[in-house]
């Protein structure tokens, strides 16, 4: 008893909430995401003020004014574009014509609450969609949805059109002019840098699994490649830095990204650290270290943004080793003939990556056809061609951009009806509050709305009591407006979005107070109207695709395994001799750019959970392996004379494989599809049964060797290698990943 005082005591010396919050603010105002926020904050106060008091005051013009500082706030608060200060600028300045169209159309259309709400629908569906462009426009989404959304309310005035066009112009210019004037943050490390990283440490890798224990050591570099290759992947990456263009030069990144992972996915077939005896063939030793040397320049190309050259002593190598390969073939054993094979996939991965490299760092193939079932179709293929099957690639429900285009959309436009029929105050608030707080899932958007609706009610509280306090003093809030933008828009975004909403309630009530007599009850219309903004995206949400990327998730990585099951059933078949599809690889690739999407928008929707993932991960490289394997297979045949298929009786054993592998695939998506757990593989289905000494496909093929012709034994082989290696993925979805 007698120590409760000393521990109250204790308790009554610990410093106040408000001190914690402070030291808080203090310590991330140290770190670079504290710098961005005082540097945004000073670009939205200086550039956004200026705009506004220059026309409001200064030209006496207040419609002007307001869309002066209204085109600066959405272009610095809620767009990150990637690049550096003039990167930004010709962005800012390509995006002001069409800014100036959205003003004009929803200033038009805002005669009627009906056809605002259907050009909310267009505007809101087409804006967002236009996010599968790139992180560009994907950075724009909300600012061009704005200024739609600020004109379509009454009153209908397009006597006001010019002042709002003028006023729109001149926040655009002085956010490009305030950008230079400021500080320059530090740039943002290019994804290319992350992918040289990758591949030069894979190169290592490479180089250490040909070295063996004895001059590697014990770690032959596959944890590091494992590290840099994760760090490399679109979901680890910000948004705005992600290759997710349509351009050929961020195909041809992700291109180079699926090149390197393939060669590491060859070297997890090898023995590694602790296997015993490494590679069983000293030629299968030299092509990998021909391997690491063909991928080292392309590290080097990444880094200093050269391309690097050919990789024509590589396909030299691997002639020489194809001519060992076949002399060798009739006594040599079934794993050695699997392991050359998974070696020579290894060096064609890495020839891939070359010429990848080489399109995205601005080098173009002398000769290639757009045609989509070549390797590389999108280094000959205009802009407008591939701007058009990136879209048309999403113009499936399966698409989680479509589904977000839709869902807000619908949000939009109902948040337009709403608050037209009940002619609310200020009813562009509502969809102010619909667009910033709707997220691509239900749970999220809960999540959401409750520090929204705590930080607005905060936030109108203390606008009410000013507006009380001070009265219908114009000049106190001019006065004001600065310090509290850039106190606001400092801590707001490191102290959380209870903060910003408290803040920008603060800003929209005492910039409004200058247009318009203040009255303290424009607080409660700030916070009646982002009460029903919320609510009707968290209805939308509710409605429209709920569980949102997690959802789809498990739907398309299903899809990835069914495609790429028909990739390697219709591969195979083309080596065999029977007819084809033109590009049988081109279901697959659109399966894994809608799996890849889904997945990335997973990442940003696992507020508080915990537990552990189904093997996502895993789906998503067996596809990769299937598809990139198949490519190769493709090239091989072509470069075939004639393309003749192969022996009779080593087709049919490999159609035998294909058909198991195939099989394999479809059961485990359907697992997938049902949220089962993979089925356990039987006998004749175990990864084991595929790797036995007495493959049917290798005993023909070495049988072959001196009787047929050589490119057909070693197709046959490596292509045996590659549905084997299918079949090791599609046996790990059966492992669950940890969070």
């Amino acid at each position: 008893m007698a120590r409760a005082p000393e521990r109250r005591a204790g308790r009554d010396r610990r410093p106040p909430r408000g001190h914690a919050v402070t030291t808080a603010l203090g310590r991330r105002l140290r770190q670079p995401d504290g710098r961005e926020a005082v540097r945004r904050a000073l670009w939205v106060t200086l550039a956004g003020c200026t705009g506004f008091y220059a026309c409001t005051y200064g030209l006496d013009d207040a419609v002007m004014g307001l869309y002066a500082i209204f085109g600066c706030l959405p272009l610095v608060m809620f767009t990150r574009l990637p690049g550096g200060v003039a990167q930004r600028t010709r962005t800012l300045l390509a995006a002001l014509p069409p800014a100036l169209l959205l003003v004009t159309a929803g200033s038009l259309l805002a005669v009627r609450d009906w056809s605002a709400a259907c050009g909310m629908l267009v505007v809101g569906f087409a804006v967002s969609f236009g996010s599968v462009g790139g992180p560009r426009l994907a950075a724009l989404s909300v600012a061009f949805q704005l200024f739609y959304v600020l004109p379509c309310f009454p009153p209908y005035a397009p006597q006001d059109l010019d002042s709002r066009l003028a006023g729109l112009t001149i926040g655009f210019l002085l956010t490009v002019l305030v950008d230079h004037l400021l500080p320059a943050p530090p740039p943002a490390d290019p994804y290319r840098l992350r992918l040289a990283g990758a591949t030069a440490a894979v190169a290592e890798c490479c180089a250490g699994t040909a070295d063996g224990p004895e001059r590697a050591g014990p770690d032959d570099g596959r944890a590091a490649a494992d590290l840099a290759l994760d760090a490399a992947r679109p979901s680890r990456i910000p948004p705005e830095e992600r290759p997710t263009s349509p351009s050929a030069r961020d195909r041809a990144l992700n291109h180079t990204r699926a090149a390197v992972r393939h060669v590491r996915d060859q070297l997890e077939r090898l023995p590694g650290p602790g296997d015993g005896p490494r590679l069983r063939h000293p030629e299968a030793a030299g092509l990998l270290r021909r391997t690491a040397e063909a991928l080292r320049p392309v590290a080097a190309g990444l880094y200093g943004g050269e391309p690097p050259p050919p990789a024509d002593g590589l396909h030299r190598h691997l002639a020489s080793f194809d001519a060992v390969r076949v002399r060798e073939m009739p006594r040599a054993s079934a794993p050695r003939l699997r392991q050359d094979a998974v070696v020579r996939a290894a060096a064609e991965g890495a020839q891939l990556a070359t010429t990848a490299s080489r399109i995205a760092l601005g080098a173009r193939p002398g000769t290639g056809s757009a045609h989509p079932g070549e390797p590389f179709w999108y280094a000959a293929a205009p802009t407008p061609l591939l701007w058009w099957w990136r879209l048309r690639g999403h113009l499936t429900p399966r698409s989680v951009h479509l589904q977000n285009a839709v869902r807000l959309a619908l949000a939009l436009a109902a948040a337009r009806l709403i608050a037209g029929g009940l002619g609310l105050e200020h009813g562009f608030w509502v969809l102010l509050a619909t667009l910033s707080l709707m997220r691509t899932s239900a749970a999220d958007t809960r999540t959401a709305l409750r520090p929204a609706f705590a930080g607005t009610a905060a936030g109108a509280g203390a606008a009410a009591l000013l507006l009380l306090a001070v009265g219908d003093v114009p000049p106190f809030y001019a006065a004001v407006l600065p310090l509290v933008l850039l106190v606001a828009f400092t801590a707001g975004p490191l102290l959380g979005p209870a903060w910003i909403q408290a803040a920008f309630t603060l800003v929209l009530v005492l910039m409004f107070s200058q247009l318009a007599s203040p009255d303290w009850r424009l607080s409660a219309v700030r916070l009646l109207d982002v009460l029903i903004g919320g609510t009707i995206g968290a209805l939308t949400g509710l409605l429209a695709w709920p569980r949102g990327g997690r959802g789809e998730l498990r739907r398309t990585l299903a899809d990835v395994l069914v495609e790429g099951a028909a990739v390697c059933r219709a591969v195979t078949g083309l080596l065999c001799g029977r007819p084809a599809p033109a590009d049988p690889l081109r279901p697959a690739r659109r399966a894994v750019l809608l799996a890849e999407a889904s997945y990335c928008q997973y990442q940003t929707e696992r507020m508080g959970e915990r537990g552990v993932d189904p093997p996502w991960e895993a789906a998503l490289v067996a596809g990769y392996r299937m598809l990139r394997g198949g490519e190769l297979m493709l090239i091989r045949h072509r470069e075939r004379a004639g393309g003749e298929p192969l022996p009779e009786d080593a087709a049919a054993e490999l159609t035998a494989l294909a058909e198991r592998v195939t099989a394999d695939c479809l059961r485990a998506a359907d697992a997938l599809r049902r949220n089962d757990a993979a089925p356990e593989p039987t006998p004749d289905t175990a990864p084991d049964a595929y790797h036995a000494d007495d493959s049917g496909t290798l005993r023909c093929a070495a049988r072959r060797a001196a009787v047929t012709d050589a490119e057909g034994v070693l197709l046959t082989v490596d292509a045996e290698a590659w549905l084997t290696g299918v079949a090791q993925d599609v046996a790990r979805l059966r492992t669950p990943e940890p969070v």
